[in-house]
């Protein structure tokens, strides 16, 4: 028979690569709006990044409900982003706060705390001890921004999710099966964001942090997610001021 985990990880893969492939055939609204440059100035396309959030978010669903509302939240603020932040300039979570002060919303801000919401909404679902759902929300939060504040380079997002759920496949029960459907969505994009054809954008960085955040949580107690929230807070002062004066390949915050 076939394992909860294998079967999770098979779904994820599947859903990513029929979508990536649908959209791609497809391009809603033309392909100038699913095309951006890179790093190195390569033309490459967001189609995985849609996919990869509606794959995972579905897939996570089968195994925690609230696991899927975290990873969908994710996709859908990381998608504002990447079309309404796309080209704004701003890096940084100051810079977007600045604005907000200012009265201007962007996509960064709408991602700051759209995000923040989601994540605490669905720690409250997945624990039950008001300072466990506190740290589930900061874990599965900043899960999702560390990833996001990776892909940067081609397949640098989608392998660190590979390296970093991995462990998790062996843990078993809920957290095993959500680490599963983090590196399925990673294993089927990486070869193409590898190749510089595709990248995930923040819509599809956002949900893979989510869903391996929320990995973390199914599988960890207090201490573990003490320790894990430190680790992603940590990350993310240190992004913000590694990422000055980095060039973007397509993430905005």
């Amino acid at each position: 028979m076939i394992s909860r985990t294998a079967t999770s990880f098979a779904l994820a893969v599947s859903l990513t690569r029929a979508g990536t492939a649908g959209l791609r055939a497809l391009a809603p609204g033309g392909r100038a709006r699913w095309e951006r440059r890179n790093h190195a100035g390569r033309t490459v396309g967001l189609y995985p990044g849609p996919a990869v959030a509606v794959a995972a978010a579905a897939a996570a669903a089968r195994v925690r409900p609230a696991a899927g509302l975290a990873v969908l939240a994710a996709g859908v603020c990381g998608a504002w982003d990447d079309v309404a932040g796309a080209g704004d300039g701003r890096r940084g979570f100051r810079a977007h706060l600045a604005a907000l002060r200012g009265g201007e919303v962007t996509g960064g801000a709408v991602k700051l705390f759209g995000i923040t919401a989601a994540r605490l909404a669905a720690g409250a679902l997945l624990k039950q001890r008001p300072l466990d759902r506190f740290l589930a929300g900061v874990v599965i939060a900043g899960a999702a921004h560390a990833v996001n504040l990776l892909d940067v380079r081609p397949g640098r997002a989608a392998g660190a999710v590979l390296a970093l759920g991995a462990p998790g496949l062996l843990r078993g029960g809920p957290g095993a099966e959500l680490a599963a459907v983090t590196t399925g969505a990673a294993a089927a994009v990486l070869p193409e964001d590898l190749g510089e054809r595709v990248m995930l954008g923040d819509t599809g960085a956002h949900a893979l942090g989510a869903v391996l955040g929320t990995a973390v949580v199914a599988s960890n107690g207090r201490a573990g997610l003490v320790a894990h929230a430190a680790v992603v807070v940590a990350a993310a002062v240190h992004g913000e001021w590694g990422r000055e004066g980095e060039h973007p390949s397509n993430s905005l915050v």
